[in-house]
């Protein structure tokens, strides 16, 4: 976590305006950070704002502000994980994150899918706040085990002991098979195809046999409350859904933490995200495995923009 760009050419503080630059220049690290820590768009961009409060406080020269905003941002993060664990605890239904969406022709969102995935922030959520911090850290943002070591107060080698823990719990729960981007898309879009067109067959064969759907309505709004397992059992709960929208439904596809996916619109706003994993076939093809679909209203706020048409001129940069 080490840089140049903290003082001024005798060695002072840098004036306000230069502070004010090189925050902005590690906003989009210190959000993505934040948000890999805790899931939710809401609070990361809380992050942010406390983040800069710490950083414009900030009177002496700082040898290294990348380090600076990293290492405050990892341990205001780790507090507010503290409380997270307390509502995760009381939490109707299965967690996911809060989705951060984009329109498909999006470019700077794949290249990160693999750091910032749905299915990933699921598994993340299962270990302890320190793995959590150490492997974001590392195989997110790439800082050496000895930038972590001095950003949490821990010695160089309780790091990377933790952090070998993390990988290893990781690799062992995240989805097995990474289907090429083309492939992934394909099927997204013939699997909505057929989910507007209530073609139940077609479904069933872009389907996994042991797929499994998971949806977070968080309490506040219809949604399963338990996994959804089998091809038919989710076509149909799919199908079902899509029929209690009535007609003023509509679904584009769109990315989902840089992986194709679907936003659905009931009268003009968001009524749900659902991203996709996949299960390599014999004839190397790919079916649906695995379906993550949001839809309380509290995770997508943040995505009223996204209500409207695509190419309407609102900037929907991603941000992680």
């Amino acid at each position: 976590m080490t840089d140049t760009h903290a003082t001024g050419p005798t060695g002072g503080a840098r004036p306000a305006d230069a502070r004010l630059a090189d925050f902005e220049r590690y906003r989009r690290t210190v959000f993505g950070i934040a948000y890999r820590m805790l899931g939710s768009v809401a609070d990361a961009e809380d992050l942010v704002q406390d983040t800069w409060l710490r950083w414009s406080g900030v009177t002496g020269p700082v040898a290294s502000p990348g380090g600076f905003l990293a290492r405050t941002v990892t341990n205001l993060a780790l507090n507010k994980l503290d409380s997270a664990a307390v509502r995760r605890e009381s939490y109707v239904g299965p967690w996911l994150p809060e989705p951060l969406v984009t329109e498909p022709d999006a470019t700077d969102g794949v290249e990160r899918a693999e750091t910032v995935s749905v299915a990933l922030l699921v598994v993340l959520e299962s270990l302890s706040p320190l793995e959590r911090a150490v492997f974001v850290l590392k195989e997110a943002f790439g800082f050496s085990y000895q930038e972590i070591a001095e950003a949490l107060d821990r010695t160089e080698a309780a790091c990377r002991q933790v952090g070998s823990r993390a990988r290893a719990h990781v690799r062992a729960r995240r989805p097995r098979y990474d289907a090429p981007p083309e492939l992934r898309r394909r099927a997204t879009d013939e699997f909505l195809a057929a989910c507007v067109g209530g073609d139940l067959n077609r479904m069933l064969e872009l389907l996994a046999p042991d797929v499994v759907s998971w949806t977070d309505g968080g309490g506040v709004i219809r949604a399963a409350l338990r996994p959804v397992v089998g091809a038919e059992k989710v076509a149909r709960f799919v199908l079902g859904v899509l029929h209690q929208l009535g007609e003023g439904a509509g679904a584009r596809p769109v990315l989902v933490n840089g992986e194709p996916g679907v936003l659905v619109t009931v009268d003009g706003t968001v009524d749900s995200v659902s991203v996709f994993e996949f299960a390599e076939q014999p004839d190397g093809g790919v079916r649906i495995s695995g379906i993550r679909g949001v839809r309380n209203p509290h995770k997508l706020g943040h995505l009223a923009h996204l209500s409207s048409p695509p190419g309407d001129g609102t900037d929907r940069s991603d941000r992680a």
